[in-house]
């Protein structure tokens, strides 16, 4: 068998559709929701990131600041540029583009941030909220994971999940919302990592297996259950000569291999990526929302 193409690309795009019209409301009552990213260094990727989210405000009618700082800068200037965006009632949602040059205090950045505006959902009290169940913003490539697979006509609540990888951007969040005792969620969580013996004995007993180790072919075909549903969160750039741009982008997981034995599967790219940067756009259109002291729903 081959596997359905869990397609991301089309999932987010019927979601823009929604955000525009939460966002064309907003304008009516003379709020635009408005993201600041933060940019330290002139890292390429992170660059190419923060472009993406750029363009993805002004598709919607919202709008994005960008704030770009030096690799060298100190931090104490980055906490001060952060206290600004902090005390801008203009600005809803703050994002701090990750990685941050080496000598700064990553924890003491994200701490900086205010919560009502943590977009991104890693101010340890939103982390914290997470975990006992009562989030504030849900980190977005998580949020998207699972709304990509609920909107897939994948339903996640009691199956087997096992997630690879234990970051603290997808797998250790991901972890605590699918355990959340809740419609939709629910589901039986394991989390392997680099001290997983045996990786391959868990990861064939999944229903759905997440992979976002960060690492290409970090799972191949004989390590999936036939049948199973899977995500691969991974984005890695491997030389390519046949490429006009010298390499290509995949996953952490054998597509190819795997594919033909799951039941379905994320593509990369075009699965996760597309989810992460949507719901980064609701996230700050729910901050907009709070801040003008309307209702939000779930």
């Amino acid at each position: 068998m081959s596997a359905k193409i869990i397609d991301g690309k089309a999932v987010s795009s019927r979601i823009r559709s929604r955000l525009k019209e939460d966002v064309d409301a907003l304008r009516g009552q003379g709020v635009i929701p408005r993201l600041a990213v933060v940019l330290a260094g002139g890292d390429p990727a992170s660059a190419t990131y923060v472009r993406m989210k750029n363009k993805a405000c002004a598709r919607l009618g919202m709008d994005s600041v960008q704030v770009d700082l030096p690799a060298d800068v100190g931090e104490g200037e980055l906490l001060a540029r952060l206290q600004g965006l902090n005390s801008d009632a203009a600005v809803h949602g703050i994002l701090v583009q990750l990685p941050l040059p080496r000598h700064i205090d990553q924890l003491r950045v994200l701490s900086a941030i205010d919560p009502s505006k943590d977009v991104d959902s890693f101010h340890p009290s939103n982390v914290g909220r997470l975990l006992i169940g009562d989030p504030l913003f849900v980190p977005c490539t998580p949020l998207g994971i699972c709304v990509l697979l609920r909107e897939s006509g994948i339903d996640v609540e009691g199956k087997d999940v096992v997630i690879v990888g234990r970051s603290t951007i997808v797998g250790r969040p991901l972890m605590a919302l699918l355990m959340q005792k809740k419609k939709g969620y629910n589901a039986t969580v394991t989390i392997c990592h680099t001290g997983t013996a045996d990786m391959a004995s868990h990861t064939r007993r999944a229903e759905i297996l997440v992979v976002a180790a960060g690492r290409p072919m970090t799972v191949t075909a004989d390590m999936v259950a036939e049948g199973a549903v899977v995500v691969d969160v991974g984005v890695n750039r491997v030389d390519d000569p046949a490429s006009s741009k010298g390499y290509r982008l995949v996953g952490d997981v054998d597509f190819e291999g795997v594919r033909e034995v799951a039941s379905a599967i994320t593509p990369v790219p075009g699965g996760v990526g597309p989810m992460t940067i949507a719901m980064l756009m609701n996230n700050t259109i729910k901050a907009a929302k709070m801040a003008c002291g309307m209702t939000i729903e779930d």
